[in-house]
């Protein structure tokens, strides 16, 4: 019996070690770092920090930055203003995006690729250049300067892309589960609801978060439609300590700290469900 030549598993594991390591020590130094960064930055003083030292830590922690940043940058209102349109346009993209993945993957009639076609532009066309159409739009009808303003855009910005990552999961769903829900009387919002949102979930959670980051730090529909100050959201605070003669620099590392907490929060706590529904949108489909 003839024997054949192993490549032993330990040398080939050593030398992917060795090649991938470091790939993935840099990659998570160069996305950390700067997060440490704006960390250290928001504890210096403005003398600090135009002196050019950027890689040198804070003389002695400045907390007066992130005080200032609280009341002087209204963060409590700005939030309160950020968190609404942000949860109100996640909820409606979830919602029609949903619906709109569920008509084109399961459903056969003649024009569902024609319509998944015309989303697919709808992920092309750059933001900037509707903004001169929408003002007048907006304008005209009234809502100008007002929270629905911001809502419809982002809505429309958003579900293109949600529509892609859930048809692509939908596309794997198997035929036989609503069949036999049919079969059972079930109509076709009973088994989309019932059977179809709570299998989607994982890239649902992955939408969920997509739209979330894309909205919360979207500063230039919200500065364009946007002129009243108790309307406007959280990206709007750094314009608050920019004077005509001075800069406090801390206080906007500050604020810019306390905006990205909620959504490296919420990242966190729902990571593995992002990565689940990722890898489901991106392998199934």
């Amino acid at each position: 019996m003839q024997r054949t030549s192993v490549r032993p598993r330990s040398k080939t594991f050593k030398w992917k070690k060795v090649v991938v390591l470091p790939f993935l020590s840099v990659l998570f130094v160069t996305q950390l770092y700067p997060l440490v960064w704006l960390v250290l930055y928001s504890f210096k003083t403005n003398e600090e920090i135009l002196d050019g030292s950027f890689f040198s830590l804070p003389r002695e922690l400045r907390w007066q930055n992130y005080k200032d940043a609280y009341e002087g940058g209204h963060y409590l209102q700005y939030l309160f203003n950020s968190l609404l349109v942000t949860s109100v346009t996640v909820a409606l993209v979830i919602v029609l995006s949903s619906m709109v993945a569920y008509a084109i993957t399961r459903f056969r009639w003649r024009y569902g690729t024609l319509v998944m076609t015309v989303f697919l532009i709808g992920i092309m066309i750059p933001l900037q250049a509707t903004l001169l159409p929408l003002m007048i739009i907006f304008k005209n009808i009234g809502i100008l300067n007002t929270h629905l303003a911001l809502i419809l855009p982002y809505i429309t910005f958003s579900t293109p892309i949600a529509v892609f990552v859930l048809s692509g999961f939908m596309k794997s769903i198997p035929y036989e589960i609503e069949e036999s829900a049919i079969m059972d009387g079930a109509s076709v919002y009973r088994t989309f609801r019932s059977i179809i949102m709570p299998v989607s979930v994982p890239p649902i959670m992955t939408v969920c978060i997509l739209t979330f980051i894309s909205i919360w730090n979207e500063y230039i529909l919200a500065a364009t439609f946007i002129s009243s100050e108790k309307l406007k959201t959280l990206p709007f605070g750094v314009n608050s300590f920019i004077g005509q003669y001075s800069v406090n620099y801390g206080a906007i590392g500050a604020l810019l700290v306390l905006g990205a907490l909620p959504v490296i929060i919420i990242y966190f706590a729902l990571s593995e469900r992002i990565t689940k529904g990722m890898v489901a949108g991106a392998v199934k489909g």
